[in-house]
């Protein structure tokens, strides 16, 4: 089993308490794109699309009516 921590900072929202970015893991591609289009179509925007990142991961980013982000990975 493997366990990743990634730290980020935005400077462009204003500071929260709590959590304000949780990953799912799905299993696999076409589970996460399954969430993902249900939680745009239930009204969740989506900043970043489905997609494979530099360091291969594939996912999206989906942001909560309280501006949580919410990572989809496979």
């Amino acid at each position: 089993m493997t366990a990743r921590l990634e730290l980020s900072e935005r400077n462009d929202k204003i500071m929260n308490e709590g959590f304000i970015h949780f990953a799912f893991s799905t299993g696999n591609k076409e589970n996460a794109d399954k969430l993902t289009k249900r939680l745009v179509n239930d009204g969740f925007r989506c900043l970043s699309g489905l997609r494979t990142t530099g360091d291969g991961y594939y996912e999206s980013v989906v942001e909560d009516c309280e501006g949580n982000l919410i990572e989809i990975t496979e």
